[in-house]
Parts: C-alpha cells; sequence; structure tokens
C-alpha cells in the first residue's frame, strides 16, 4: 500500500512538474512566437527599404543619362536619392572623360562633390546652370513638387531656377495625384527666426492647418537651416491653388522661401517596384 502511494504519488507529483515545466515554456513559446513575427515584418520592411533604394537608384541613373552631356554646369540636388545622381555622374565622367562642373545645393551635396572627385564650382562663377537634378519628397499630377524634408529647400529653389532644366528624381513612395496624399509632414518653410510664431499664426489663420516649428532628433532645439534660419512643416487641411498660395506665403514679413515647387520641374523620373522607370511630364494645358 505503501509503495502504491508512493508510486501515485510520484506519478501526481511528475503530472505537477509537467504542468509547472509547460506553464514555464508557454511565455517562452509565445515570446518565440513573438520574435519570429517581428523577424518576418524586419524582412519585409527590410526588403521594402530595399526596393525603394533600388527604385531610386533607377531613377537617378536614367536622369543623369538622358540628361547630362559634355561640357555641361550641373546642378547638384540634395537627399538620399541624389547620392545615386552623384555616384552615376561621377561614373560617366570616368567612363567617358566628361568636363562637367557641378554647383551644389547644400552642404550634403557640396561633400558629395568633393568626395566623388567632381569639380566644385558656385553660383558666383557659373549663375547659369544647363541642368539641375534633385529629388522630392513628393510629387503631384503636375509636377507641382513639395520639398524640404531635409531642409534645403532654399537653396534647392535657387538652384533650380538658375537652370535651364530642372529635372527631378524620386521613387514611387512619392509619386501622388495631388499633394497630402503621400506626403504627410506639411510644406516646409524657412523662416527668419524671429518671426518663426507670428508666421505660424499667419499661415494658419489665412490657409487653415497649422505651421509647427521643426524640431531636431539629435539636439535639443530646433532645426537649424544651413542659412542659419527655423523651419515650420505646414500641415495643410485641404487642397490649394498652390501658385497662388506660395506666392501669399513668400509675401508674408519673416518667411524666406517656401517648400512648393509650382512650374519648376519639367520632367520627373520615378523608379518602381517592378524596377522600371516612369516619365512624367508637365499637363499640356
Amino acid at each position: 500500500m505503501r509503495l502504491r502511494g508512493w508510486v501515485s504519488f510520484s506519478k501526481l507529483a511528475a503530472g505537477s512538474l509537467s504542468s509547472a515545466s509547460w506553464r514555464r515554456k508557454q511565455p517562452q513559446a509565445a515570446a518565440a512566437a513573438t520574435l519570429c513575427r517581428q523577424k518576418h515584418v524586419c524582412l519585409l520592411s527590410q526588403s521594402g527599404a530595399n526596393m525603394a533604394e533600388e527604385a531610386k537608384k533607377l531613377a537617378a541613373y536614367a536622369a543623369v543619362d538622358n540628361h547630362v552631356q559634355n561640357n555641361q554646369v550641373v546642378g547638384v540636388g540634395s537627399g538620399s536619392t541624389i547620392v545615386y545622381a552623384v555616384d552615376r555622374l561621377a561614373e560617366r565622367v570616368r567612363q567617358e572623360k566628361l568636363n562637367i562642373v557641378c554647383v551644389p545645393t547644400s552642404f550634403q551635396a557640396r561633400q558629395l562633390i568633393l568626395q566623388h572627385g567632381l569639380t566644385l564650382s558656385d553660383l558666383d562663377r557659373h549663375p547659369e546652370l544647363d541642368v539641375a537634378i534633385d529629388g522630392a519628397d513628393e510629387v503631384d499630377a503636375d509636377l507641382t513638387l513639395i520639398k524640404g524634408g531635409g531642409g534645403c529647400l532654399t537653396q534647392e529653389k535657387i538652384v533650380a531656377g538658375c537652370a535651364k532644366h530642372f529635372v527631378v528624381i524620386a521613387d514611387y513612395r512619392k509619386d501622388s495625384k495631388a499633394l497630402g496624399q503621400q506626403w504627410k509632414k506639411g510644406v516646409p518653410i524657412e523662416v527668419i527666426p524671429m518671426a518663426y510664431v507670428p508666421v505660424s499664426r499667419t499661415i494658419a489663420k489665412r490657409f487653415g492647418g497649422e505651421a509647427n516649428l521643426r524640431m531636431a532628433v539629435s539636439k535639443a532645439g530646433p532645426v537649424v537651416t544651413d542659412n542659419s534660419n527655423f523651419i515650420l512643416d505646414w500641415k495643410f487641411e485641404t487642397a490649394q491653388n498652390w501658385k497662388d498660395v506660395n506666392t501669399a506665403i513668400k509675401m508674408i514679413p519673416g518667411v524666406v522661401e517656401t517648400g512648393l515647387f509650382v512650374g519648376m520641374a519639367e520632367r520627373a523620373y520615378f523608379g518602381m517596384e517592378d524596377g522600371s522607370v516612369q516619365i512624367r511630364d508637365p499637363p499640356v494645358n
């Protein structure tokens, strides 16, 4: 009887231990499943990021190949997509022995030009450019652009305005029928620091939405442009007549420039998910 009792107790204890072990393993299994899902999402995210980078490269290479020729002065834009354009430009200069002079739109663009051993110039020496190539945060059906996500909108607009031809390069995520569909961070507006509060209030009152001071990520305080100014990001509520709005905002005292590029782009190249490049010209009115 004692033995049977001991055996029964042993089975019960074993069952209890097994149950306890199972309970201990449940969180581990759940954690493993969560980790697996996270890895899957991460892989999908990496795949999407790689696809977008390849799309940027396709657009940049197509624009440089189609619009850059020997003995030209080229405006070099800013941002992640322009990196591929400078790569291709440097490659063609080496392979084809091209004589190309580059005018940058930012400190980043200047560094890219120097790193690739390209000839660096400025608007003092070359006030007229043959072509300017730049990225965009969003491009609508009329080739109206939102630019300035990287904070270089004023220099970018000056260089684009000095070029005989202004060409935009972007990946498929920047393509929209109307501004605001893809880019949700608003229209960048560069302002004199002392004026950011009155300018913000004026924009919100006249055009709706809200204009917020852009804050830095890796430093305390606001983002400061290459021109030592601040940036407001105007999150508009409805579609606007962008030409009129751009002019009206620029007339507000304290505004340096807006990130609305209206009637400036001659052509846009979009790198697509399937490895193709789509070209868009302005609509014929």
